[in-house]
């Protein structure tokens, strides 16, 4: 008994040390600079071979590669697929955090949750865990920076300030209301639809593949709210009654979480009116469920939340997240949609989160 007891508690204390060594190699509940997160996400690929692969799909205006880790189980069919990106604004620094805790907390369920395993067979998951890069790169550069949101692409002609606002850029009722076309405006909307090349690099991946996406996530801050489109006031999405029923189911399994109230709307209805964004342009290439995460706060810190927010900001969100995808899941595969049994899922899930993640 004795011997069994002091068997325990080696492997106890093993297992401890063990998520110590984890933590400290990569801490996810801190801000990281863009090499660390590319280090990252090698790492990933290292960790997790058999369902993670870095595709580059991209370059930024200064040259950087576009990566996103695509994971899922390779069945050797075609799959339907998960868009999630995170990083658009550079200044927004819980959006990266939150795309790479959703990676780990997936890449850990997957072997241990049946529907989580079931979901990685029947889903590949893409996500870009910084879009902007040279925006996050230069918001890094000292506190001068610290709050800019554009990419770093010139401004045209004469214009000597720098950068578009990608989600302004894309392709969807572009230039029309929430906009500038003054260059040096933060929401300079550049100088046709797709102007950049990150814009670009998102739009020629999506295109190529829309028809297998059934679900496409953007993340930003702050406000906590979720966003349906369309960001024009005349423009209504047809599965609009869907898009908010999912929405408001999400936003409860967030507040179950740490009791936290996240707002369910159009922009217009909740936010402001705005064109050109991704998630419209997502949804008016017939991706169904099309949403805009805006994490913590409502304006306390705004885009400089600090990090001992990040966990309870990502475990919040990532319930909310899970709960989208799995009702997008559960009607293409099952045939009808269980939005209850999503739900208690995604709040099954998120109750084991909040109990495991200090690992």
């Amino acid at each position: 008994m004795l011997n069994f007891v002091g068997l325990s508690l080696a492997v106890l204390i093993s297992a401890v040390g063990a998520a110590t060594i984890e933590r400290v190699e990569y801490d996810y509940y801190k801000y990281h600079p863009m090499p660390e997160i590319t280090n990252w996400m090698d790492q990933n690929v290292k960790d997790y071979p058999d369902v993670v692969s870095i595709i580059t799909y991209g370059k930024t205006y200064e040259d950087r590669n576009i990566k996103l880790l695509k994971i899922g189980v390779n069945t050797g069919e075609k799959k339907k697929a998960i868009w999630m990106d995170c990083g658009i604004h550079a200044r927004e620094w819980i959006a990266p955090a939150f795309c790479q805790y959703f990676v780990r907390q997936i890449l850990q369920a997957y072997k241990t949750d049946p529907k989580m395993e079931e979901m990685m067979k029947n889903l590949d998951f893409y996500v870009t865990p910084v879009l902007n890069i040279d925006g996050y790169i230069y918001s890094w550069k000292d506190n001068t920076t610290r709050l800019w949101r554009k990419n770093r692409s010139p401004g045209p002609g004469n214009c000597t300030c720098y950068g578009t606002d990608l989600n302004r850029n894309f392709n969807a009722n572009w230039g029309t209301v929430g906009i500038s076309f003054n260059c040096c405006s933060e929401i300079y909307c550049g100088s046709k639809p797709t102007s950049e090349p990150e814009a670009q690099a998102v739009t020629d991946f999506l295109e190529s593949r829309k028809n297998d996406f059934l679900c496409f996530l953007t993340i930003h801050s702050y406000g906590q709210l979720l966003l349906v489109p369309y960001g024009h006031p005349n423009v209504a999405a047809p599965n609009y009654n869907e898009l908010m029923d999912v929405g408001l189911a999400a936003a409860e399994a967030i507040k179950k979480v740490h009791g936290m109230n996240y707002t369910v709307g159009t922009s217009p209805d909740v936010l402001y009116a705005n064109s050109g964004s991704s998630r419209d342009w997502a949804r008016m290439q017939g991706i169904p469920l099309t949403y805009t995460f805006e994490l913590r706060d409502k304006g306390q810190y705004g885009f400089k939340l600090p990090e001992e927010q990040i966990q309870p900001t990502c475990e919040e969100a990532y319930s909310g997240a899970l709960h989208i995808i799995t009702y997008a899941h559960d009607k293409t595969f099952n045939g009808a949609v269980a939005t209850a049994a999503a739900t208690l899922w995604a709040m099954v899930l998120a109750a084991g989160v909040t109990s495991t993640t200090l690992m």
